[in-house]
């Protein structure tokens, strides 16, 4: 399979254009995570996670399963999946869980965790947040900026979780933010 070099005009960093055989087939036997790349699949190795198509990371929109607008590109292994995270300022997860440990790096950004009995701790960039198998959590990205993360995770269980509260959908955000609509808020002089 052939890869060409080119730059990623957000970043500016080099990165690779995927081809025809590198792409995910979906849930297909191949990928727990629909729309995740597989690595490996193709003789590929090398992903630009800022330049890959992202997917919805939190559950569908407009299902029940809904609790978190993340998109992620989603990279799965043999053993263990990786993903890079972006949310929205102001935006993030209602309270979820999942069967799978996962470890978020917080590359930009300060997010607002939840893990369990444990309330309102804050990651800044430059943090690894641990979150145990089957314990209810949230992660909120913070008014101030856009957060992105790197997760990992074990294969165990696809990208997105359950969400605690079932007769609730949709991803969880401060008053005055959406996925769509973002603001800062207002200072008062």
């Amino acid at each position: 399979m052939a890869t060409t070099a080119r730059n990623t005009p957000a970043s500016g960093k080099r990165g690779t254009t995927r081809t025809r055989a590198a792409r995910s087939s979906g849930n297909g036997g191949t990928t727990k995570t629909k729309g995740a790349y597989k690595g490996g699949r193709g003789g590929k190795y090398v992903f630009d996670l800022y330049g890959l198509k992202r997917i919805m990371a939190g559950g569908a929109a407009g299902t029940r399963g809904h609790y978190a607008d993340t998109r992620a590109v989603v990279v799965e292994g043999r053993k263990v999946q990786v993903g890079l995270a972006f949310e929205k300022r102001g935006c993030g997860s209602r309270l979820h869980t999942h069967p799978n440990e996962q470890f978020n790096f917080v590359v930009k950004g300060t997010f607002r965790v939840d893990v369990g009995r444990k309330k309102g701790m804050l990651a800044p960039a430059g943090s690894v947040v641990y979150f145990p198998a089957n314990v209810i959590h949230r992660s909120v990205a913070t008014p101030d900026e856009d957060g992105i993360f790197f997760v990992v995770k074990d294969l165990s269980h696809g990208i997105a979780g359950t969400p605690a509260a079932k007769a609730k959908s949709g991803a969880r955000h401060k008053p005055g933010f959406s996925r769509n609509r973002a603001r800062r808020p207002e200072v008062k002089a």
